[in-house]
């Protein structure tokens, strides 16, 4: 029998070799006082490397033969309920007998307590199977996780403090549903005139003088919206001074929704109208829907005013998670293109030793082996930061582990382990999805004329692969905070900046490993890049505040950014910017997997052939365009040609 997980030496190599699943095992375990707890080490991995095998074989028996079928029969709408055909249930009725949906949770809520990179990994698979029916799990699992780290963080969630157990948590009732497979939930953030810029959201919550909330307003966009479990993002604070703090992202806070009620009959009683199904150009397994809040009881999480600190840990998860169902969607492709390619002769020779061919095929390769390195890196560095702060907020770090040097590890490394989460995930969902559309794209290619019928999947994968760099943060967004994080840090500690990029400068001469010398290199060149960039945003600034006393210069300098007018030039900049970033931090990890395990090698000197060329092709853009369009931006008028200001 086929099985995606068997099948694939890069990603078993991750699971039997690199992965840091003693870190991992520590607090996923609580240490090994957790009720229940897998004693060692090895036979966590034991249990995860089951659980894995288990599922490889399921979606490549169970969902991927079908994937066509669920392409093409979608989903069905019928009096305002949403509902799925046989095919699509069936699958999910055997996914609530795997009991997968509890998968991450804690074994006192009857979950089976793996780390939440064993869902990451997981949710590769099924997108390699079908995009669509990943789409739908992710909402079960996902949910109900969420719905206990923010019990906890708001303290709704007990604990026993000697035994570290959770004795209830807000949301037990709608965790256990969801594990259960019998209910599942959405995230409902976009509005129709409301997508990325959030400040302009328009739902509103109101409490009523018994204190009870309610939210008003219309979703859209909304993947599995049909479901009972609703977090929405909306505005408590009202306020008719725009230029009030509490008219942009301060005024907004985060509500658990529920969809719809049901009495003992089982007649269900809706609170969330869901208005109709988007028909979209892919994803037709999966329901996108429109949705609107009439006063709908709700549930406050956490405080008022808190809506964006929550929503952003719900995202930043989400993108992690995108960021493995883009590399599982490229798989799915290079595998298509592969198999047709060494079976298709042309000119006396089977298409795959054709030198383009044989070119594009190895491309999509190592750059699936290349992303997927970056995203088992800002997984682990997620799932880290996140439980160690469970545990703090929990208070189990205090009461019970405040001695044990495993745990005080953790809390040290916890500024670093976000540090670098936040580093890796906006490169990973930038590049994981422009990735997926390109490999579909060169799938269709290779394929030829059959690549743009529905006799091969290709078509498909190309259809589903287009939203991804759209939904969940396009990828300008995910350029825009990469670039922002970046060349901040730099404004912020300029000598740390300038120390490190002495260091590699040196490294990239003096290096006794050749490939060491190449990454440095590298890596200088993407350092040379941020320099130009704050050099020009610095320039800018200094120009501002050149009339006013010298003695205030630095702490003008230091002050009142504008975004939109210092950063100019870096944000028209900003995705060739995080593109050299990604290249940088996947050479960075994959120099690293050579260090202790050779077989690598080959890897880290093909993608750096890629990257090379590629950063200084980006690196030229960026120093030598976009001052003529920045000028025609500043004149603001928008009815000028090229060839008149040539003229």
């Amino acid at each position: 029998m086929a099985n995606f997980y068997r099948d694939n030496t890069d990603l078993r190599f991750y699971v039997d070799k690199w992965i840091d699943w003693s870190s991992l095992f520590e607090v996923t375990e609580r240490f090994g006082d957790a009720r229940d707890a897998l004693k060692t080490e090895t036979d966590a991995v034991q249990f995860y490397t089951d659980i894995l095998d288990l599922v490889g074989e399921f979606v490549a028996d169970e969902i991927a033969p079908y994937s066509s079928e669920i392409d093409r029969n979608g989903v069905h709408f019928n009096d305002g309920e949403p509902s799925f055909p046989s095919r699509l249930e069936s699958i999910f009725d055997q996914l609530k007998q795997l009991e997968l949906y509890g998968m991450n949770l804690p074994r006192e809520l009857k979950g089976q307590n793996c780390p939440m990179m064993l869902y990451m990994i997981q949710t590769e698979l099924f997108t390699r199977a079908d995009t669509s029916v990943t789409t739908h799990f992710s909402f079960h699992g996902g949910i109900a996780m969420a719905l206990l780290l923010f019990s906890i963080r708001e303290g709704t969630t007990t604990f026993n403090q000697s035994s570290g157990d959770i004795v209830d948590t807000r949301f037990a009732e709608a965790i256990e549903e969801i594990r259960l497979g019998q209910e599942w939930g959405s995230m409902d953030i976009t509005e129709p005139d409301a997508g990325s810029d959030m400040a302009k959201l328009r739902c509103f919550g109101e409490q009523d003088p018994a204190g009870n909330w309610f939210v008003t307003g219309q979703k859209i966009f909304i993947t599995s919206g049909h479901g009972k479990y609703h977090f929405v993002i909306a505005r408590t604070e009202a306020t008719s001074n725009p230029d009030d703090p509490m008219a942009g992202l301060k005024g907004l806070s985060f509500f658990l929704v529920p969809g719809y009620t049901e009495d003992a009959d089982g007649v269900r009683t809706r609170h969330v109208k869901v208005d109709r199904i988007e028909e979209k150009m892919g994803h037709h397994g999966s329901p996108t829907c429109a949705v609107t809040f009439d006063r709908s009881p709700a549930f406050l999480i956490g405080h008022r005013g808190e809506g964006f600190k929550y929503m952003l840990t719900l995202m930043n998860n989400a993108r992690v998670g995108v960021g493995f169902e883009c590399i599982g969607l490229s798989e799915a492709a290079y595998r298509v293109a592969k198999d047709y390619a060494a079976e298709r002769p042309s000119m006396g020779k089977t298409i795959d030793r054709h030198e383009m061919i044989a070119d594009y095929l190895e491309e999509m390769d190592v750059e699936i082996r290349g992303v997927r390195a970056l995203a088992m890196e800002a997984a682990v560095q997620e799932e880290l930061a996140a439980r160690t702060e469970q545990l703090v907020d929990s208070g189990l770090m205090a009461s019970l582990y405040a001695d044990h040097p495993d745990a005080q590890k953790h809390v040290k490394a916890l500024s670093r382990r976000k540090y670098l989460g936040r580093r890796y995930t906006p490169l990973l969902k930038y590049i994981a999805a422009e990735n997926a559309v390109k490999h579909a794209r060169i799938a269709v290619q290779i394929l030829g004329g059959v690549g743009y019928t529905k006799e091969y999947p290709a078509e498909q994968l190309l259809r589903d692969a287009v939203v991804m760099p759209i939904y969940e943060g396009t990828s300008q967004i995910q350029a825009l905070m990469a670039m922002k994080d970046t060349l901040g840090g730099i404004i912020k500690n300029p000598q740390r900046f300038i120390k490190r990029r002495a260091q590699l400068q040196w490294r990239a001469v003096s290096s006794t490993d050749p490939l060491g010398r190449r990454v440095a290199k590298l890596q200088s060149l993407s350092l040379a890049t941020q320099q130009f960039l704050v050099t020009k945003i610095a320039k800018g600034k200094f120009a501002s505040i050149k009339d006013q006393p010298l003695a205030d210069w630095p702490a003008q300098f230091l002050k009142n950014w504008d975004p939109k007018k210092d950063f100019s030039y870096a944000m028209l900049h900003a995705e060739r910017l995080i593109q050299i970033l990604t290249d940088e931090a996947i050479c960075e990890l994959l120099h690293r997997q050579a260090q202790s395990h050779p077989e690598r090698l080959p890897l880290l000197q093909a993608y750096l052939e890629r990257a090379e060329p590629r950063c200084r092709f980006l690196h030229d853009v960026i120093t030598t365009t976009g001052e003529r369009l920045l000028a025609k931006l500043d004149q603001n008028d928008t009815d000028e040609r090229p060839e008149q200001a040539a003229s």
